[in-house]
């Protein structure tokens, strides 16, 4: 199985050959062209524009606002009246995923060699490949190709899979809204690890699950949806470049207004929410408001009725009593206390007497 090098300039991905997980390939950049350019100075042949997609885009915005509207959050003794808010922003990090997903579906029709891949899409963790990828370095396993069908220990399921028909190049994506909080811990790298050991048998699985699909290249990307400062050496792409995976100008800037959208969209849901929960908090406390704030009705002493300050002191002077005090608890202080026996385990139900 010979090895195949992309010619089309677009960064760095974990790059397999022939399902292989492996090979890191270094690709440059060269000026980003904008998408107004004539075509002989564009960086892709395809071409995607705002404009030509905003009717498509704007109705799964409003989808996933919908979505997020009609959860029905669970009292929370915590968050009381504000469960509502906690309720939408958990709704809003799955839903803003999902969106991401189909708005690249979307975009990837300006291409006509792309095939967008979404249902069914549960590849198995071949104990082979898993066991490959984890003990073994990653550019040593270019070329390895095995069978869907082994042994599996679990799947994984991506968020898309890419395939370029011209150049029988497979491509699976896992999109993510950020990747802020993978920063301090291992589930990144186990996510790396269990997309690599699919693309070792990918080019199997889809020659025997999609009508024949074959491919002599797999290539692994995670895409960051906040674009913050990529790393192609291992595998994370910022959505701002994502023109280089599906070979379209344009598709960036289209998934940048549809998330300034998007976001504006949630906001306004926020505060509509918020104000609520503020109106009702006030509410309760106006309702709680004690007598004394009413104009005509008696002060409440809080503290004991009104005393004057010789009666104070009257009261204080008798609770004294000459510096005199009971030491009675310890006049047997010499006597050593007797042993007691501890007990030690699990916490257990007292018992009933």
């Amino acid at each position: 199985m010979t090895t195949h090098t992309l010619s089309v300039p677009a960064g760095e991905v974990l790059r397999s050959t022939a399902a292989a997980a492996s090979v890191f390939s270094q690709r440059s950049f060269g000026p980003r062209i904008g998408i107004g350019e004539p075509a002989a100075l564009r960086r892709h042949p395809h071409i995607v524009r705002f404009a030509e997609v905003e009717a498509d885009l704007d109705v799964l915005i409003d989808r996933a606002i919908a979505a997020i509207a009609e959860g029905e959050p669970v009292e929370d003794e915590i968050l009381g009246h504000y469960v509502h808010i906690a309720s939408l922003v958990r709704a809003v990090s799955f839903r803003e995923g999902k969106l991401l997903e189909q708005a690249v579906e979307r975009l990837a029709k300006a291409n006509p060699n792309i095939v967008v891949l979404t249902q069914s899409l549960k590849l198995p963790l071949v104990k082979a490949a898993l066991e490959a990828v984890s003990g073994n370095d990653w550019s040593n396993l270019d070329g390895v190709k095995l069978d869907c069908e082994t042994p599996a220990k679990g799947s994984y399921t991506p968020d898309l899979i890419l395939v370029n028909r011209v150049r029988h190049t497979a491509y699976i994506l896992d999109l993510k809204r950020s990747l802020a909080s993978y920063g301090d811990t291992s589930r990144l790298e186990e996510l790396k690890l269990k997309m690599m050991a699919s693309a070792m048998v990918l080019p199997d699985w889809l020659y025997k699950n999609h009508k024949r699909l074959m491919v002599d290249t797999v290539e692994v990307a995670i895409v960051d949806g906040a674009s913050r400062p990529s790393d192609h050496a291992t595998g994370i792409w910022a959505l701002s470049e994502i023109d280089d995976l599906l070979e379209i100008d344009g598709v960036a800037a289209c998934m940048a207004e549809l998330r300034l959208r998007f976001g504006r969209r949630v906001q306004q849901l926020l505060e509509a929410e918020a104000r609520k929960a503020l109106g009702v908090v006030v509410a309760v406390v106006a309702d709680a408001v004690p007598a004394m704030s009413m104009p005509g009705k008696p002060l409440v002493g809080l503290n004991g009725p009104a005393c004057t300050y010789e009666e104070e002191r009257a009261m204080a002077a008798e609770e004294e009593d000459d510096g005199r005090y009971d030491l009675g608890c310890f006049d047997d202080q010499d006597d050593e206390p007797e042993p007691v026996r501890i007990r030690v385990g699990f916490a257990r139900r007292p018992r009933r007497h």
